[in-house]
């Protein structure tokens, strides 16, 4: 295995002997533009911590560290079924899940709606209408309305940053994913889905909104009780973990100092000032054109919606200047986000055949060698410093808290979907962390979470009820 990889290395490194000065000259600026060595890492690491306790002290920060209601981690006993409803950024997911405890098997019946695209820039209505109508249909085709009348308990992912004083309440503070629906923002999403709900008398009661990153964490704990940590590493990049309540001081509470809060950091918008962030003119320009210029920085240069689009702009700037693609129309390279992590992964893993035949479908380019060799890189370049950058709030979590061993449980595209991310997260964690050289194995690893938005909204939702059964009302409203 090492073997292969290192012959492979040393070929891909003939083939950028063979660009042309010009290129090689071109690809060694970018390579410094793009290189965060380990002080580097170790140092937004440490901004990192900063910008996360300061959105433990106090609200209207960079990192909003919301409170959950999510009070400490499963037993892994939880039982009971549940209806889960997850609006995502392409399509609405409802699922009906039997849960039976840590040595059962959890068995999740699920349909998808697609969300047309007019929903994401309407209106609440339309919105709120749609998801009663899909929960609906879901109930119908699956009878699972109750003879004696009574309501399904539902877990709504809904994964925006939310303010939330209740499990069961969520006021949207901005939209994210590209989403930009009218009369949302400001106003309490499960009161708007709850009135959605009564409006065709669905027998349904919901009973938390939670996050889809505090959903990885928690359903990943009820399997796995080495679970530590909650990472979205996909279309955005995010990470939820469990704070004592003393330790938040903008928290109003009565609960007892050491009493666990799941708290979903949304640290997206880390260093929007642009202090510590290695930033290059590729960013500056995604993040000018975005339709929210100034925010969500941190994601911008690490998460997968973004890393296709760096590498579109670098090819597009190299056209430009006449040094790729000579003489060809390169009218689909100019369409914005038309290449995804995806794109990215074959470049860097694939033969160079089937690389050509991708640029042929895809873009209508015929590659030659040098731009596969200069591709190779440039891929493998952008995906590393999106790794790199990507643990670096992981890791300002663990010093902070102070964790030494345990389980990151990940999700999303870029995770599980490239094949080099966990090799590349594992090195910068050790050298941000400072672990042994010649450590055995490494004490943080990455596991692949569980179904956060489905199995996990169903876990809180069944840990919720037994709050309620046993007295405890802290962080749920009254029934109304």
């Amino acid at each position: 295995m090492t073997t292969h990889h290192s012959s492979a290395k040393a070929s891909e490194a003939d083939g950028l002997k063979t660009l042309s000065p010009a290129l090689q000259a071109e690809l060694k600026a970018l390579e410094a533009d793009f290189t965060v060595d380990g002080p580097k890492l170790k140092h937004i690491s440490q901004r990192f911590e900063e910008e996360l306790r300061e959105g433990l002290e106090k609200n209207g920060c960079n990192i909003p560290m919301n409170v959950t209601w999510t009070l400490g981690f499963p037993t892994g006993d939880e039982t009971g079924e549940f209806l889960a409803m997850d609006l995502g950024g392409t399509n609405l997911r409802v699922c009906w899940i039997e849960l039976k405890g840590r040595d059962g098997e959890t068995v999740v019946t699920q349909e998808k709606y697609p969300l047309a695209p007019q929903i994401k820039t309407g209106d609440a209505d339309a919105l709120w209408s749609l998801l009663a109508e899909s929960l609906e249909h879901f109930i119908d085709a699956n009878h699972l309305r109750r003879e004696d009348g009574e309501a399904l308990p539902l877990g709504f992912t809904f994964s925006y940053p939310a303010t939330q004083e209740y499990v069961d309440h969520g006021v949207l503070q901005t939209w994210t994913k590209g989403f930009d629906i009218k009369g949302v923002e400001g106003e309490d999403a499960a009161a708007q889905l709850t009135e959605a709900m009564k409006k065709r008398n669905l027998p349904v009661r919901l009973v938390a909104l939670i996050n889809d990153t505090t959903g990885a964490m928690i359903a990943s704990a009820y399997n796995d009780p080495e679970t530590i940590i909650g990472a979205i590493f996909g279309t955005g990049c995010n990470a939820a973990y469990m704070e004592h309540v003393k330790a938040i001081p903008k928290l109003k509470t009565d609960l007892p100092g050491d009493t666990p809060m799941a708290i979903n950091c949304e640290y997206g918008a880390f260093d929007n000032a642009h202090r510590v962030l290695p930033r290059t003119k590729f960013d500056e320009r995604i993040d000018r054109d975005s339709p929210r210029p100034g925010e969500q920085s941190f994601e911008k240069m690490s998460a997968g919606l973004y890393l296709g689009e760096l590498y579109r702009l670098i090819m597009c700037e190299l056209h430009d200047k006449s040094l790729v693609f000579k003489g060809q129309n390169i009218t689909a390279l100019r369409k914005p986000y038309i290449l995804d992590t995806a794109f990215l992964s074959a470049l860097e893993d694939d033969t160079f055949r089937t690389v050509r035949t991708w640029f042929e479908a895809k873009l209508n380019l015929c590659l030659n060698e040098e731009e596969f060799h200069l591709s190779r890189r440039l891929s493998e370049m952008i995906a590393l410093r999106g790794a790199r950058l990507c643990i670096c709030g992981v890791a300002a979590i663990c010093r902070m808290k102070g964790i030494q061993s345990g389980h990151v449980a990940a999700d999303g595209s870029v995770a599980n979907k490239h094949p080099q991310f966990k090799a590349r997260w594992a090195q910068a964690m050790g050298e941000i962390l400072d672990w042994p050289s010649d450590r055995k194995e490494d004490p943080i690893v990455i596991t692949s979470a569980e179904d956060g938005s489905g199995v996990g909204a169903a876990v809180i939702a069944a840990m919720t009820l037994k709050r309620v059964e046993e007295g405890n009302m802290a962080g749920i409203r009254q029934p109304r």
